[in-house]
């Protein structure tokens, strides 16, 4: 079957690929079929196979940028969160880029999935194909490996859910808070915690989150510093709870300074601003870069 210009316009359309490998698919697959048509189909799988094996080469690149997305539920009790990284900046900022991972933050609010492995199969609706195939057919049309590096997703019936996400869209938060508070004075709260956590970067709600190999080796680098040499044992223990105290407050989400009030902790700006027993239950940071 001859092949025209068309055709080959018309691949590239559809499938996104350069001119000449929408040519070399066509000749390819140019053998046993008998319309335009299924020389058309046979071409267009052909790209994709051709993508796909692109792709798994391209798997082991650095994915440092990216964005972050946050979608919450309608009634605010429920959100997720996720990062998609890629090679450059010049890929995040495509339509196509943040489409995609619209999608996928849509996908992660309705199927609360387990981890970044177990999203991989779930179906995306829209595309009807999973997320790891969706990333694959991206893969090789942008040529940049694209990964999802962070999931998280919260529901909280009893409290909401809020969220901030930097101007760059490169950092990112989302808490579950229990309140009795109004949800509009929760919300306008909420944001302002937002963007204590994207700028505070606390590694943990409470201590006994902290892994106690991470507080072992802490007291081992204190004990151990040139400040303690010749000190006696009472005196370097009453100088290492300070320098503890200081830690814990450093990475602690409840126990560091307010960023609006640093005279007062988080936990104490929580109940400050939405009354006695509001807390928070989980949040999660992601950045990319």
């Amino acid at each position: 079957m001859d092949i025209s210009a068309k055709m080959v316009s018309e691949l590239r359309e559809r499938s996104g690929a350069p001119l000449m490998d929408c040519k070399r698919a066509l000749v390819a697959s140019n053998a046993g079929v008998t319309t335009e048509a299924a020389l058309m189909d046979a071409a267009f799988d052909y790209l994709r196979k051709a993508g796909l094996k692109s792709a798994d080469k391209r798997a082991g690149r650095a994915t440092a940028q990216g964005r972050v997305c946050v979608k919450l539920g309608a009634d605010a009790k429920s959100g997720a969160m996720v990062s998609l990284g890629c090679e450059t900046d010049f890929v995040a900022a495509t339509d196509q880029f943040i489409g995609l991972l619209s999608e996928l933050t849509d996908l992660a609010l309705a199927k609360n999935p387990d981890n970044v492995e177990s999203f991989g199969g779930a179906m995306l609706p829209s595309r009807k194909a999973t997320v790891g195939d969706a990333l694959k057919e991206f893969i090789s049309k942008s040529g940049e490996n694209t990964q999802v590096v962070a999931i998280a997703r919260f529901e909280n019936p009893a409290g909401r859910v809020g969220s901030y996400v930097h101007f760059n869209q490169k950092v990112g938060a989302l808490i579950s808070l229990s309140t009795t508070a109004s949800a509009d004075k929760t919300d306008a709260f909420l944001k302002q915690l937002g963007m204590h956590i994207a700028s505070s970067k606390p590694t943990a709600l409470s201590r006994d989150e902290i892994a106690a190999d991470l507080v072992e080796r802490e007291k081992a680098v204190y004990r151990e510093s040139e400040d303690m040499k010749g000190k006696p044992p009472e005196k370097v223990e009453m100088i290492l709870k300070g320098k503890l105290e200081k830690f814990y407050g450093g990475i602690v989400l409840n126990e560091q300074p307010w960023v609006h009030d640093d005279k007062i902790t988080v936990k104490t700006a929580v109940e400050k601003a939405l009354g006695a027993g509001s807390k928070i239950d989980r949040f999660a940071l992601q950045q990319l870069g």
